[in-house]
């Protein structure tokens, strides 16, 4: 069984940066492709970034390719989630999630696991 903690959110001003963490247990991160998503408010769930089990990583746009930057370390079996830049509307939950898969298909991959999600508030 695979767990995912995050960790790293917090309350931050508008422009400053975050890093989330995402420790995984059970299974290898390099064995798996992983995600980010993100809930806000009164919001649905939201894809944000992905990584492939390749190491190659795709993003919900340009907007959010601009700021932030998803990367794991396979000694760690950590995902992470650097975010620059940060704005109000990147408010929200972060979740972690995971699928035993080769290649994530933003708005198709249904994960498998989920993560219990980390707060992040920016401030204007």
């Amino acid at each position: 069984q695979v767990q995912l903690v995050e960790s790293g959110g917090g309350l931050v001003q508008a422009g400053g940066s975050l890093r989330l963490s995402c420790a995984a247990s059970g299974r290898t991160v390099s064995s798996m492709a992983m995600a980010w998503f993100r809930q806000a408010p009164g919001k649905e769930r939201e894809f944000v970034a992905a990584i492939h089990r390749n190491g190659v990583s795709t993003y919900s746009g340009d907007t959010v390719k601009a700021r932030f930057t998803i990367s794991r370390d396979n000694d760690k079996n950590t995902l992470y989630l650097q975010m620059n830049s940060l704005k109000p509307e990147d408010t929200a939950v972060y979740y972690c999630a995971a699928r035993l898969i080769l290649v994530w298909l933003p708005g198709r991959t249904i994960p498998d696991y989920w993560g219990q999600g980390t707060q992040v508030t920016v401030s204007a």
